[in-house]
């Protein structure tokens, strides 16, 4: 079989689709990076404070809720109910093959819901938490059709290269849309507006980015597998449950396709937690101001799209696992020199954060590419619902782990040594991962490097 025929694409069709599906990673980082990093966590638990009114708790459904742990609350319910239905949308996209309407679905689903976080304002918490859990899920499960087109639009021998592209584009949206808000942001008294319309507006613009640019995925990415004739809602949806667990039920038949996704998540713990506890470590141990600490995530967003593109040509050259395992190394050493960084200097700090940009969208990309390869065909979605899983089962392992250490400990810099053993141990365990063993066990042509 020739790589023309197992992605079903001829080359010009497939570079037609990459270029498109660039374009979605550039769309959905705005939530990312606008909502997510920045904007909505603060102004949302303000928002809950001001309801409260001096009292110590905020209605919440049948429960008493500080507002200091709304937020937190929400993203909780946010990610179980991820956890929940991105299996389940990946089953529907898989079982329908209508994957471009399902993905643009959800898509616009999010997007909306995040334009209307344009109305969270005069203690309108139940709103904004209500709006950010349906944006969160129309992200997640659009982001696991979006996933799932990779081996489509894709020979074995280019999927590094294209999800590299991907993930180093949507940082250079996401990054793009950041600084045009920072900008509003941070001069709105000039401009006459308010801070919380100029958040407000920020949030909105996230929306719109998304929506706007997702329309170029929507009109180039094509069906590759669409199913004969048009199935009802009710079919679709029962057929989806049954396939589902035909697949979680199949696993078993693939074990190093599971070990994959153990190494995954674990070293996705030490990931993620790096990245969402870095700006809390620069402000409690390290006291930098909020200014440096908006600096470093603007630079770290356009920084990272180099970072992504370096290490895709360096698993061009030497083999995906290697760059990955490689890059695990390189976070180990990041965390060991963030024990050591001084207080109260922004210099080293930066250094720090320009080193994890470098690997952090690498690494990533390089996973997402991975994965690909060992995945029966005609379950892309499904599998790669499983594979967000992993990522989502981060928010809760990683911040565990971490608010043990310091609960023991009492130390940001021991707590963020503990981080050592998520890369470890997820380093051993993807060395002992013979992948080629693994793609063959799947059905799919092993790439010249891998």
């Amino acid at each position: 079989m020739t790589a023309e025929q197992a992605v079903g694409e001829s080359p010009a069709s497939r570079r037609r689709q990459q270029r498109g599906w660039y374009f979605y990673d550039w769309a959905n980082s705005a939530f990312n990076s606008t909502v997510l990093t920045v904007f909505l966590g603060p102004y949302l638990t303000t928002i809950a404070e001001n309801a409260a009114g001096g009292r110590p708790y905020v209605q919440v459904l049948w429960f008493d809720v500080r507002p200091s742990a709304y937020y937190s609350f929400v993203v909780g319910a946010a990610a179980v109910l991820q956890i929940v239905l991105m299996p389940v949308a990946g089953a529907l996209a898989d079982h329908t093959g209508r994957k471009k309407e399902l993905m643009g679905l959800f898509a616009y689903i999010g997007a909306g819901a995040t334009v209307c976080m344009w109305f969270v304002s005069d203690g309108r918490y139940l709103l904004g938490g209500v709006l950010f859990i349906v944006a969160s899920v129309g992200f997640s499960t659009a982001f696991v059709i979006y996933n799932s087109f990779l081996p489509e639009i894709s020979t074995p021998d280019e999927r590094d290269r294209v999800s590299a592209l991907g993930w180093g584009f949507g940082y250079l949206g996401g990054g793009l849309l950041l600084a045009l808000n920072l900008a509003l942001f941070l001069g709105h008294e000039s401009l006459g507006v308010s801070e919380a319309d100029a958040v407000r507006i920020c949030l909105a613009s996230a929306g719109l980015w998304w929506a706007g640019f997702t329309v170029i995925p929507m009109l180039r990415l094509r069906n590759l597998h669409a199913a004969a004739g048009t199935p009802t809602m009710g079919s679709a949806v029962t057929g989806s449950f049954r396939q589902l667990g035909r697949t979680i039920a199949g696993l078993r038949n693939y074990p190093l396709t599971l070990a994959f996704l153990v190494a995954y998540l674990v070293y996705n713990d030490g990931v993620q937690t790096v990245i969402s506890f870095s700006a809390t470590y620069a402000d409690k141990e390290l006291g930098l101001g909020q200014t440096t600490r908006i600096a470093a995530i603007l630079m770290v967003q356009f920084v990272a799209f180099g970072g992504a593109l370096l290490l895709g040509r360096l698993a061009a050259s030497y083999g995906a696992k290697r760059v990955v395992m490689s890059a695990l190394v390189a976070w180990m050493a990041v965390v060991g020199v963030a024990y050591f960084l001084p207080r109260g200097s922004a210099l080293p700090f930066f250094a720090l954060a320009f080193a994890i940009a470098i690997v952090m969208g690498g690494t990533q990309a390089l996973s997402r590419s991975l994965f690909s390869h060992v995945i029966p065909s005609g379950k892309e979605a499904e599998y790669y619902s499983l594979y967000e899983i992993s990522d989502k089962g981060s928010t809760f392992l990683g911040s565990f782990a971490l608010g043990l250490a310091l609960q023991l400990t009492d130390s940001y810099r021991l707590g963020v040594l503990s981080l050592l053993v998520f890369f470890l141990v997820g380093l051993v365990i993807l060395g002992a991962v013979n992948l080629p063993k693994a793609i063959r066990a799947a059905g799919n042509p092993v790439p010249e490097r891998i």
